[in-house]
């Protein structure tokens, strides 16, 4: 299996995916989870990794007892690693020239088209941004890329950034852990993953067809 069919079929069946993992490497998958939100909005360079689907998927499976989770390690973890992320992922913008300098082969890994997009989104919503990029994948990698570069300073970005990464905690995991062992959930929990996926990029298309049509 390609790492894309892989990645394909990890954000499909997530539900699946962790249960293998937690009953795999049980404790750990606390940390397993942390390093993919923390990768996935840190790196700048891998903004697929799954994150909205993610929480859910996770917080889901610690209101079922038979998994033994806990719901507010989830809500902790995922929040440091979401507010990590963004830290990281700023001062990665904020000395983009000197990491550049020593490693060229850094800016090749980053998507040049969706950072551009980015820098468009912060400039039309300004410090705004950075709460409603938390919301939207592919996008809220870059916020905190984009700010840095645009001369925000970290004091303000990080009062935005803990009220995005708030959010977005609660509203996923709350979610997850409250809806996502319905019968009906349960029964079709990969239309409802593909659902969250598809909602969660509507603002992003609708950001991209505006920009189209007004270049038009």
């Amino acid at each position: 299996m390609s790492v894309i069919n892989f990645f394909i079929d990890f954000v499909l069946h997530i539900d699946s995916h962790l249960v293998q993992i937690v009953t795999t490497f049980g404790d750990w998958t606390y940390l397993i989870l942390f390093a993919i939100i923390f990768i996935e909005t840190g790196a700048v360079i891998l903004p697929f990794l799954p994150g909205d689907s993610l929480l859910f998927a996770a917080s889901a499976l610690s209101a079922n007892a038979l998994y033994h989770l806990n719901i507010w390690w989830f809500i902790i973890i995922f929040f440091i690693a979401c507010f990590g992320g963004d830290s990281l992922n700023f001062y990665i913008g904020k000395n983009l020239e000197k990491l550049l300098a020593r490693h060229t082969w850094f800016t090749k890994l980053i998507d040049q088209e969706s950072l551009h997009k980015t820098e468009a989104f912060f400039e039309k919503h300004g410090a705004m941004a950075i709460i409603l990029a938390r919301f939207m994948p592919i996008i809220r990698t870059f916020a905190p890329f984009a700010a840095a570069g645009s001369g925000f300073p970290y004091r303000k970005f990080v009062r935005y950034s803990i009220i995005g990464c708030t959010a977005w905690v609660a509203i996923c995991c709350g979610a997850g852990y409250f809806f996502g062992n319905l019968p009906f959930v349960k029964a079709h929990f990969s239309l409802i993953i593909i659902g969250i996926i598809v909602v969660s990029l509507i603002p992003a298309l609708v950001s991209y067809l505006r920009s189209k049509l007004v270049r038009k």
